[in-house]
């Protein structure tokens, strides 16, 4: 018989060897401790916004109002279609849900980074370490981003591995919940039967569009719609955000917001289709996909830092394609690590000192406007090499 004592030993020393699982450990942990702290301390505003709206939403009574708004003290921003999916989780008791929600998504971001294609196999623990404080800044308060970004990078997994059915699916349950991830579907001419998975898309599109006619009927869809459409418009206009769009001292000269948008999308759109040739290389494909996901956020409405994971998931399927990382390089990214992952959490820098540096001078969004700006070039150069081969 093999004595327990020796069988603690064995498990002690395999984590000591496999440090891809300590880590993991660690962030579960983290992840458990912190999803307890904030549910039986009743901070869990986010939480219940997601399932109190649910609830609503199965009562007939909608979300979208400023009395919700008053009840919560925040948004309700996700579609009909989002109440509808949501509804397993919001039955759970008050207790539980949160675990549920919480640990579901910080396990499937995991599994998300560390089931991205082979070419990055000798760099998942790096981008997994890299994306963690910023994983777990999003665990801390329920926030749905997490959702937003595996859903990105599972798709764009699935796509490499030519489940494009699967891909266009995941793409437009992402897209219908919250309108993100539309723009992983300019991806979809990248990858064979382009076509047949544009019209997945728009069948998969309806579908989930209709799904809330289950409560509602399909005469209350228009209603219901236009409802969330005018609290997204209210809700834009309440606050500064953690954009370009916002960042001092562009915000002063940045007076047509809409402009810009589609000016810097109409850029990315135009290097793409110019660079169609392109379209079969691996490094092109991540870093069009890094571009997009970098887009929505930091050119975005309503991003905040805890958004930052979706863009800088992106960032990192660029970053270890590269040939060769510069001082520069390498500088931005310790950069990126301090101001996306150290500044905001309260135990490591005073959340006023936080504030002025990210809340009033936008330092960390300038920092990844810059690294934005990298794979927007190596987008446009007619040949991008790979450290990953």
């Amino acid at each position: 018989m093999i004595p327990i004592t020796s069988i603690s030993l064995g498990a002690k020393d395999r984590l000591r060897t496999h440090p891809t699982a300590c880590t993991i450990a660690v962030g579960l942990i983290v992840a458990i401790v912190a999803t307890a702290i904030e549910t039986f301390r009743l901070r869990y505003a986010n939480y219940l916004v997601y399932s109190d709206s649910t609830l609503l939403f199965w009562q007939g009574i909608s979300p979208y109002t400023p009395d919700f708004v008053a009840d919560h003290g925040r948004y309700f921003l996700y579609t009909p279609v989002f109440s509808v999916l949501y509804w397993p989780i919001a039955i759970l008791p008050k207790w539980l849900g949160p675990f549920v929600w919480n640990l579901t998504n910080f396990s499937l971001f995991t599994l998300s980074v560390f089931t991205l294609p082979s070419r990055y196999d000798a760099h998942k623990l790096k981008i997994y370490l890299f994306l963690l404080l910023v994983l777990e800044q999003s665990v801390f308060p329920f926030q749905f981003n997490i959702v937003v970004a595996y859903c990105f990078l599972f798709a764009y997994n699935l796509l490499e591995r030519g489940h494009g059915m699967w891909a266009v699916l995941l793409i437009m349950l992402s897209a219908t919940t919250k309108v993100y991830g539309v723009v992983q579907l300019l991806m979809l001419f990248c990858y064979r039967h382009t076509f047949k998975h544009l019209c997945w898309a728009a069948v998969c599109g309806v579908l989930f569009l209709l799904l809330p006619a289950i409560k509602v009927g399909f005469g209350g869809l228009a209603g219901c719609y236009l409802d969330w459409w005018n609290m997204l418009a209210i809700h834009q206009s309440a606050d500064t955000y953690a954009s370009l769009l916002y960042a001092w001292p562009l915000n002063k000269v940045l007076d047509h917001y809409r402009v810009v948008q589609l000016v810097t999308l109409a850029f990315v759109l135009g290097v793409f289709f110019v660079q169609h040739r392109r379209w079969s290389e691996f490094e092109f494909r991540a870093t069009a996909l890094g571009v997009l996901m970098g887009w929505i956020i930091v050119l975005g409405d309503s991003s905040e830092i805890h958004t930052y994971l979706i863009a800088l998931s992106g960032y990192m399927l660029w970053y270890w394609l590269r040939d060769h990382h510069s001082t520069f390089d390498k500088v931005l990214l310790w950069a990126l690590v301090v101001f996306f992952g150290i500044m905001p959490v309260d135990l490591f820098v005073p959340a006023r000192v936080n504030k002025l540096v990210n809340g009033t001078f936008f330092i960390a969004i300038y920092l990844y406007a810059i690294v934005w700006c990298q794979m927007c070039w190596s987008l446009m150069r007619r040949r991008q090499l790979s450290a990953c081969s």
